[in-house]
């Protein structure tokens, strides 16, 4: 039977897993201390995130030459951090209509280390770089690897991978000089402190993360035109509420009221961007269409010829 590992200095050097001195009495507070205490520190996060924007913008922009290129997000990712990463692709078909393929996550584990922990899985370097291989990454994908600590194997080898392979690169960790930032065209360093519960990344750091993972999508669909204003005009109504919202999005942005809104949509076989361009140039369905087709999609230059 092999050793166990030794301590690993460089771990413990990171700000991530340090302990944090608010908090060294953690179990005599009370629950409203506890909470009160979580709280103060999240409200950190908007602050580390907001340094880090220059970066953050810089990422989505490469995302958005890739989903406009025909390429792919590709996030990569072990334990919380996969796992957020799987969410925020999740959500993506939904809010924006894009295909599944086009917003995915390589997960180390697979998707059995959705919902539990597969032990070994964040130091498996060779299964990163058979995930990339498998999901055929190449230079129109830009890969997004996240890694509270800055130094997860299993993401460093992935975005290792991926850029043999030609894609763009972009990490996102939680330490300042993180080994992970050095494979990554944009490196997003987000640096959140030690946590409330040592060691535990799901607290500041995953709440960093999932900011930054909102931010990149969401950047890079406004810019690929899935939005009209605010408005989320790419939006699938495939149940009643987002059918409600469907209509609500469609009187909002046409300046109509609700049952217009919902004829319109009737019209346009529920396309939100169809039913909009209608009302507002005044076409039928097929017109709102050519419009759109002319201009990849994309709402507002749809209606640029509307006095």
């Amino acid at each position: 039977m092999s050793a166990p590992p030794g301590p690993d200095q460089h771990l413990a050097r990171l700000v991530t897993e340090a302990r944090n001195p608010a908090s060294r009495s953690l179990d005599r507070m009370s629950t409203t201390q506890v909470v009160e205490l979580m709280n103060a520190e999240d409200s950190h996060v908007a602050a580390a995130v907001a340094r880090a924007i220059p970066r953050i913008a810089q990422a989505a922009d490469l995302v958005a030459g890739s989903l406009q290129a025909g390429g792919r997000l590709v996030y990569l990712g072990a334990g919380t951090s996969g796992r957020l990463a799987t969410l925020d692709a999740a959500e993506c078909p939904p809010t924006f209509s894009t295909d599944p393929e086009q917003v995915i996550t390589l997960l180390a584990g697979g998707d059995a280390a959705i919902t539990q922990a597969v032990e070994g899985a964040e130091d498996d370097t060779a299964g990163a770089a058979r995930d990339v291989d498998a999901a055929e990454v190449g230079p129109r994908d830009t890969v997004v690897g996240l890694t509270a600590s800055g130094r997860t194997p299993y993401v460093v080898a992935g975005l290792t991978r991926a850029r043999e392979r030609g894609a763009r690169t972009v990490s996102v960790a939680c330490n300042a000089g993180a080994e992970v930032s050095a494979y990554a065209d944009v490196a997003i360093e987000v640096v959140t402190g030690p946590e409330v519960l040592s060691g535990s990344t799901r607290l500041k750091a995953g709440t960093a993360q999932k900011m930054v993972c909102n931010m990149l999508t969401t950047a890079a669909m406004v810019r690929n035109g899935k939005t009209f204003k605010d408005l989320m005009v790419d939006m699938r109504p495939t149940n009643s509420k987002l059918l409600d919202r469907a209509r609500r999005i469609v009187a909002a942005a046409a300046e109509v009221d609700l049952a217009a809104a919902g004829r319109a949509l009737d019209e346009a076989g529920g396309r939100t961007k169809v039913a909009i361009v209608m009302l507002l140039t005044g076409g039928d369905a097929a017109s709102a269409e050519a419009r759109l087709t002319a201009t990849d999609g994309v709402v507002a230059p749809a209606l640029d010829e509307v006095k």
